[in-house]
């Protein structure tokens, strides 16, 4: 198995995984967990979202999280932009670099965006310009490259569609979102196959739920293919409000335990990543359910006081 020395993960968890958390959490919790997420050796935290509060009520404290958290230096904070109104907010906030989003399926993009693909385009392609302009990278996500919940399974050209466009807009890196955890190796390998055609390894990241327990097993696929950057939640915290009975994003802590074992470094303080678990585990008021932090909990580690 040809694998790669180094790998870079990036933390979603204060975005995409709170968005999904019904109970409205304290600002001043979430600067505290990003703060803490801070001192485990990542090198990426999305912080949150400037999208409308009506659509996710969780952040709507977005300019507060970034104006309030520590930042250290060598780590990229990060947030998400829907549209151009947003980029503003995001660059008063300054955000060391911001993200657009839509989907390869037309039914979760009219779902989550409220446009079709082709609506889409012109609208993140402003965001793109200006982003660069005001010297921000910028990252693009493509969800549902594997399967979508209205339009069921996404070929692998529709993807490369897609990715064709934002990559033509600017953007610097393709974050490909496995929004439902359906997807299994061998489908994994059919969309890279294709993608790789044309786009350098270097310029992709895999974004996978772990809905039915296959986020590590695709993850050591597109290992062996060349791919580097991998965006996980602590705790397996998230899941895609716009669809339905997708889970938690796989969990940076079995990411990071599974990656060096396997002997490739990532940088990241297991040890330091699981405290910081047990920091938004006890915000959140419940456990959380990654297999890391079930052994922690089994071995009776001292709870945070």
């Amino acid at each position: 198995m040809k694998l790669p020395k180094k790998v870079t993960i990036k933390e979603v968890g204060p975005r995409d995984g709170l968005q999904n958390e019904k109970q409205l959490i304290l600002t001043e919790d979430k600067v505290n967990w990003i703060n803490s997420l801070s001192e485990t050796g990542l090198s990426y935290i999305e912080v949150s979202s400037f999208v409308h509060p009506k659509w996710i009520p969780q952040l709507a404290d977005a300019a507060d999280v970034l104006r309030k958290i520590k930042r250290n230096q060598g780590i990229t904070y990060a947030a998400l932009v829907p549209n151009i109104k947003g980029l503003d907010r995001a660059l008063e906030m300054n955000a060391d670099e911001v993200s657009v989003f839509m989907s390869a399926s037309e039914g979760h993009n009219l779902s989550n965006i409220n446009k079709t693909i082709d609506e889409t385009y012109p609208v993140l392609a402003e965001v793109v310009r200006e982003a660069k302009m005001a010297g921000k990278t910028v990252r693009g996500y493509v969800s549902t490259v594997i399967a979508c919940p209205y339009d069921g399974l996404v070929e692998p050209h529709q993807v490369k569609k897609v990715a064709d466009r934002l990559f033509a807009m600017g953007v610097d890196e393709l974050s490909l979102g496995e929004t439902i955890g359906v997807g299994v190796p061998t489908q994994v390998e059919r969309l890279l196959e294709e993608l790789l055609r044309e786009f350098p390894s270097s310029q992709l990241a895999m974004h996978f739920h772990d809905t039915r327990g296959t986020a590590l097993a695709n993850i050591v696929k597109s290992l062996e293919m060349g791919i580097t950057t991998f965006d996980s939640a602590l705790g397996g915290l998230g899941g895609c409000p716009y669809a339905k009975g997708a889970s938690g994003n796989v969990a940076t802590e079995d990411l990071i335990y599974m990656l060096h074992e396997m002997g490739i470094e990532t940088g990241i303080d297991l040890d330091a990543a699981l405290k910081s678990a047990q920091l938004i585990e006890r915000t959140l008021g419940k456990e959380l359910k990654s297999r890391q932090m079930e052994i922690f909990r089994a071995e009776g580690k001292e709870r945070i006081s």
